[in-house]
Protein backbone atom coordinates (compact mmCIF):
# COMPACT_ATOMS: atom_id res chain seq x y z
CA UNK A 1 0.00 0.00 0.00
CA UNK A 2 3.52 2.14 0.83
CA UNK A 3 4.09 1.71 -2.26
CA UNK A 4 1.27 2.94 -3.99
CA UNK A 5 1.12 5.79 -2.22
CA UNK A 6 4.51 6.34 -3.29
CA UNK A 7 3.53 6.37 -6.78
CA UNK A 8 0.30 8.45 -6.50
CA UNK A 9 1.28 11.33 -4.20
CA UNK A 10 3.28 13.05 -6.78
CA UNK A 11 0.38 12.65 -9.01
CA UNK A 12 -1.64 14.10 -7.13
CA UNK A 13 0.50 16.57 -6.06
CA UNK A 14 1.32 17.98 -9.97
CA UNK A 15 -2.67 17.78 -10.70
CA UNK A 16 -3.35 20.28 -7.70
CA UNK A 17 -0.29 22.35 -8.64
CA UNK A 18 -1.28 22.39 -12.21
CA UNK A 19 -4.98 23.29 -11.09
CA UNK A 20 -3.65 26.47 -8.56
CA UNK A 21 -1.58 27.56 -10.88
CA UNK A 22 -4.25 27.20 -14.40
CA UNK A 23 -5.14 31.06 -14.68
CA UNK A 24 -1.28 32.00 -15.10
CA UNK A 25 0.61 31.90 -18.38
CA UNK A 26 0.96 28.38 -19.74
CA UNK A 27 4.51 26.77 -19.20
CA UNK A 28 6.18 24.83 -21.79
CA UNK A 29 7.71 21.70 -20.02
CA UNK A 30 8.57 19.86 -22.90
CA UNK A 31 12.12 20.20 -22.90
CA UNK A 32 11.99 19.15 -19.01
CA UNK A 33 9.88 16.17 -20.05
CA UNK A 34 12.03 14.95 -22.35
CA UNK A 35 14.95 15.45 -20.24
CA UNK A 36 13.48 13.26 -17.60
CA UNK A 37 12.36 10.72 -19.71
CA UNK A 38 16.12 10.10 -21.37
CA UNK A 39 17.35 10.19 -17.59
CA UNK A 40 14.85 7.03 -17.33
CA UNK A 41 16.09 5.37 -20.08
CA UNK A 42 19.27 5.75 -19.03
CA UNK A 43 18.45 4.46 -15.32
CA UNK A 44 16.84 1.88 -16.95
CA UNK A 45 19.84 0.87 -19.19
CA UNK A 46 22.04 1.30 -16.61
CA UNK A 47 20.36 -1.16 -14.26
CA UNK A 48 20.65 -3.94 -17.17
CA UNK A 49 24.14 -3.30 -17.49
CA UNK A 50 24.88 -3.90 -13.95
CA UNK A 51 23.01 -6.88 -13.91
CA UNK A 52 24.38 -10.02 -15.42
CA UNK A 53 21.01 -12.03 -14.65
CA UNK A 54 19.23 -9.40 -16.66
CA UNK A 55 22.22 -8.84 -19.36
CA UNK A 56 21.84 -12.63 -20.17
CA UNK A 57 18.41 -12.73 -20.07
CA UNK A 58 18.20 -10.06 -23.07
CA UNK A 59 17.96 -11.97 -26.18
CA UNK A 60 14.92 -13.96 -24.93
CA UNK A 61 13.04 -11.32 -23.19
CA UNK A 62 14.10 -9.02 -26.79
CA UNK A 63 11.77 -10.92 -29.14
CA UNK A 64 8.86 -10.41 -26.63
CA UNK A 65 9.49 -6.93 -26.25
CA UNK A 66 9.70 -6.24 -29.93
CA UNK A 67 6.38 -8.28 -30.24
CA UNK A 68 4.44 -6.15 -27.61
CA UNK A 69 6.41 -2.80 -28.90
CA UNK A 70 4.94 -3.42 -32.42
CA UNK A 71 1.39 -4.57 -31.31
CA UNK A 72 1.39 -1.06 -28.80
CA UNK A 73 1.94 1.01 -31.81
CA UNK A 74 -0.19 -0.86 -34.33
CA UNK A 75 -3.34 -0.62 -32.12
CA UNK A 76 -2.69 2.67 -30.61
CA UNK A 77 -2.77 3.86 -34.25
CA UNK A 78 -5.51 2.19 -35.58
CA UNK A 79 -7.88 3.06 -32.40
CA UNK A 80 -6.92 7.25 -32.89
CA UNK A 81 -7.90 6.78 -36.56
CA UNK A 82 -11.08 5.52 -34.96
CA UNK A 83 -11.52 7.75 -32.15
CA UNK A 84 -10.71 10.98 -34.89
CA UNK A 85 -13.23 8.83 -37.24
CA UNK A 86 -15.85 9.02 -34.25
CA UNK A 87 -15.33 12.05 -33.26
CA UNK A 88 -16.27 14.13 -36.29
CA UNK A 89 -12.28 15.10 -36.92
CA UNK A 90 -10.25 14.84 -40.37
Amino acid sequence: MLRILVLVAPLVAGILLGYLLSNRKPVNLNKVTFVAIILLIFSLGFTIGASDEMLNALPRVGLSAIVILLLTVFFSAVLAKAATKAVGMK
